[in-house]
């Protein structure tokens, strides 16, 4: 296929281009900066005549795209004041997702978040492992993931042809990050993510995947590693953290306790490096 990815440069940007590369696609990269070539197009989402412009068609690039990942957003509070936050992020959003429909493409990948689903999770959540069914913001950040999966959710029935998946990332790891997991016994590690992580290149294959199985209508996913990044067992770490909180009888010694049931089960998704 011919695909664009928005967000290129970024750390899950970059191996998601590496891995559909590999696959033998042909894609086009869309950010703020990165290095001229003729695989990337400078793009300022948040200007939606660039936005359409880019997804119509850039000379050089490409004459029109079969499908969109769509990756770009401010990544996380904090770097510029909340409201900001929100406002760049639903922009950048509404103006990919609508811009691809005017365009004519039918299949779109977005990246959402474990923040729409209750980081940093101070408030517990109704069961443990966490799936897709429990949907809750804290932080502005994740209001516009909300947001943008109910946009999403809508544009995915604007023509009978279309197909919408939400991908809810969790801690993304680059495969030179492993150095964090030195904590991974300390007793509150990755506390706000409820234990969580995934490589970087193991994220790329669920897009992957994602594009693979696309079938009109829209769906949403968690994306963790199958496996914890804490050293402690799940169900330790979770009546540690949420006393109370109903656990799955059949809750694997150190299965994430963001829920990958679903993309397993439905994707065939299988993480492909662990930092153990």
């Amino acid at each position: 296929m011919h695909i664009g990815v928005t967000g290129s440069e970024g750390k899950l940007g970059r191996a998601t281009i590496e891995r559909l590369r590999e696959d033998g696609h042909d894609v086009v990269g869309f950010d703020l900066a990165g290095s001229a070539g003729p695989g990337f197009t400078r793009v300022e989402l948040t200007d939606y005549g660039q936005a359409l412009d880019a997804l119509l068609g850039v000379t050089a690039r490409h004459g029109g795209l079969d499908a969109l990942v769509h990756l770009a957003a401010v990544p996380v509070n904090g770097l510029i004041p909340d409201a900001a936050t929100f406002q760049n992020n639903m922009l950048v959003s509404f103006n990919a997702l609508f811009g691809a429909y005017r365009a004519g493409i039918r299949t779109i990948v977005l990246a959402s978040s474990i923040t729409a689903m209750g980081f940093p999770f101070d408030v517990a959540p109704p069961r443990l492992p966490v799936d897709e069914t429990w949907t809750r913001a804290y932080n502005t950040y994740g209001l516009g993931k909300v947001a943008e999966e109910a946009i999403a959710a809508q544009f995915a029935h604007w023509s009978a042809d279309t197909s919408v998946t939400a991908l809810r990332f969790t801690n993304i790891v680059g495969a030179d990050e492993y150095g964090t997991f030195g904590r991974a016994g300390e007793p509150d590690y990755r506390r706000d993510l409820i234990g969580s992580w995934v490589d970087a290149r193991d994220g790329a294959h669920a897009v992957a995947l994602a594009l693979a199985a696309a079938t009109p209508g829209y769906r949403v996913y968690n994306v963790a590693s199958p496996t914890s990044g804490t050293a402690t067992s799940s169900r330790v770490l979770a009546e540690r953290w949420f006393p109370g909180v109903p656990i799955a009888d059949d809750l694997g010694e150190f299965e994430s306790l963001m829920s990958t049931r679903k993309i397993v089960r439905e994707l065939g998704f299988a993480a492909e490096h662990d930092w153990r």
